[in-house]
């Protein structure tokens, strides 16, 4: 297995890796970008977001997407948006691989903290990280704003037209 940086030409691969991972979280059809879009966004001058592939035999088999955030409160931190491991590869340690691979970028780029979201039917999920030492917060929500209610939003407050 070897893990690396996740390059231009492996974002089709990583696309399909986040799709899977949609299918898993049952949210099939919530994946809207493409993998251009990933080009575009993760290999510019100041890319949105950094991944890690895993490969077995020129197969790129798990990814680990992340990107920079800024605590008030800590300073800067990184954020882990997505880690894959195809389906019939998990439990072979690619998975933690890559969790590890992250988590030593987040240590040599001295960021304070490192934070994820996890669903809480994850149980496998769950317990791996609480046996890495990660600390599942039970009293914090996630809150998005989707598009679409941004523009409602913002056209109800008159801030767009």
């Amino acid at each position: 297995m070897i893990i690396r940086k996740g390059e231009k030409r492996d974002m089709p691969q990583v696309l399909a890796l986040i799709k899977e991972l949609a299918d898993f979280e049952k949210e099939p059809d919530a994946v809207v970008i493409d993998s251009e879009y990933l080009v575009e966004n993760g290999f510019s001058k100041n890319p949105a977001f950094f991944t890690y592939v895993a490969e077995i035999d020129n197969k790129i088999v798990g990814m680990a997407l992340f990107y920079y955030r800024f605590s008030t409160w800590k300073g800067k931190t990184i954020h882990l948006e997505d880690l894959i491991v195809k389906q019939n590869i998990r439990g072979k340690g690619v998975g933690k691989a890559l969790y590890d691979k992250v988590l030593q970028f987040a240590y040599d780029n001295k960021v304070k903290r490192t934070e994820w979201v996890v669903l809480d039917w994850n149980k496998n999920a769950i317990d791996f990280y609480k046996k890495s030492g990660a600390i599942i917060l039970d009293d914090w929500l996630t809150v998005q704003m989707p598009e679409e209610n941004l523009k409602k939003y913002l056209q109800a407050e008159k801030l767009i037209k």
